[in-house]
């Protein structure tokens, strides 16, 4: 694979998914296409009652950034995984629920015009599964989810970037 050169001529490694991704303000077009869809869906709407606040857009955004690479906005000024955990405890998910949110969100990134790589869309795909599985095990009424962890830092697992020439 061809890969950028650093300034000492050393390979550089792929990018972060939120690079190829366009950056925060492309992570933010992705999260408004989601709440905006769930705004509209049956399933999921009743999880927040009176619509999706601005605040939730930007926290929601600041995660997605973290997870995909990005500042550690969430950790530092929000409370990183214990309050991403708080919010989800005791939500009672349903399979139906998580398999929609993860539906919806793969139709976000359309919407927002994020790349459309097979690459960077089974990376954001692989999250989406591991994320909204913890969160309908850890939403149960009776879960005992770990109360202390790192917000995951996603990368590209078995199929990074391709570049032509590689």
């Amino acid at each position: 694979m061809n890969e950028p050169a650093t300034s000492e001529g050393e390979a550089a490694g792929p990018p972060t998914l939120i690079e190829w991704a366009g950056g925060p303000d492309a992570i933010r077009r992705l999260i408004d296409a989601f709440y905006d869809r769930v705004e509209g869906e049956p399933l999921l709407s009743p999880l927040f009652p009176g619509g999706v606040s601005a605040e939730h857009r930007d926290h929601v955004s600041r995660w997605w950034s973290e997870v995909l690479g990005g500042p550690t906005d969430y950790t530092d000024q929000l409370g990183g995984y214990e309050r991403m955990l708080a919010h989800h405890r005791n939500l009672a998910i349903t399979p139906e629920q998580r398999y929609r949110f993860a539906e919806l969100m793969s139709r976000a990134a359309d919407d927002a015009h994020l790349p459309s790589d097979p690459e960077f869309r089974a990376a954001i795909v692989g999250y989406l599964e591991w994320g909204s599985r913890l969160a309908l095990e850890n939403s149960q009424v009776d879960a005992e989810p770990m109360p202390h962890a790192p917000v995951p830092r996603w990368g590209w697992g078995v199929a990074p970037p391709y570049t032509p020439g590689s």
